[in-house]
């Protein structure tokens, strides 16, 4: 099940939602409970990754395993590409969140999607991805875009919390990572393995944050493994 959240995607963009990392956990829940899902893995990625942990953290007995795919909640691994968020988190001026509003454009999606994976790989990134990201961006969603971005100097503070849900937990985890990515570099994925000391590690070393773009079915066969060890009988 791979919902698009309210103001992504083809999803409706109401204006009565919490555009937030709350807002966004609640819907996942509603969802989840609405279909009737009492039991579910969480594939989590980028925000996604913040999102979803929230989720586990008010229902972990409901989880059954996590795939982790960059996504970042160590504070201390944050990569070089994380420097102009924190001159915005120490100086929230209006000057600074225009630059950030500069970042959600066509340009700034191409440069976000292609990220540091080198050119031959990046030639196998689909420009329809941020042509098409760019093309459902109205204004709401733009203003959505930069309150979430400029969110994250709050969602710092969760850090702790997702780590604290890790330990105690235990869930059964696959990390798969692409280390070519300016904001969650290899360190990023090693230091879940802090928290989750039995967790599956599978360094793509070409890869980068969008990794299922590049290297989809590698990851596929990866996460099918996973999936039947951890959760299945071996039936497809």
């Amino acid at each position: 099940m791979a919902p698009d959240f309210p103001g992504c995607g083809y999803s409706a963009t109401p204006y009565d939602f919490g555009y937030d990392f709350d807002g966004y956990a609640h819907f996942l829940a509603r969802f989840t409970n609405q279909l009737g899902i009492e039991h579910f893995a969480l594939y989590l990625h980028d925000f996604g990754s913040q999102i979803g942990l929230r989720l586990a953290i008010s229902r972990p007995q409901r989880i059954t395993a996590l795939i982790l795919q960059n996504g970042d909640i160590y504070e201390d691994q944050l990569g070089p590409k994380y420097e102009a968020l924190k001159q915005f988190f120490a100086h929230p001026s209006e000057e600074a969140r225009a630059t950030l509003a500069e970042a959600v454009s066509l340009e700034g999606f191409r440069d976000e999607f292609l990220n540091d994976v080198d050119p031959p790989l990046a030639a196998h990134i689909p420009p329809d991805l941020w042509h098409l990201h760019w093309a459902l961006m109205t204004r709401q969603r733009k203003q959505i875009a930069v309150n979430l971005i400029a969110g994250l100097k709050d969602n710092l503070a969760w850090f702790p919390h997702y780590q604290a849900y890790l330990r105690q937990h235990q869930p059964p985890t696959l990390i798969l990572w692409g280390p070519r990515d300016g904001y969650m570099l290899e360190g990023s994925a090693r230091a879940y393995l802090r928290d989750l000391p039995e967790a599956e590690l599978h360094l793509f070393e070409e890869g980068g944050h969008w990794l299922l773009e590049t290297h989809l079915q590698e990851a596929a066969e990866l996460m099918r493994d996973f999936l039947d060890r951890t959760l299945g009988n071996g039936e497809d």
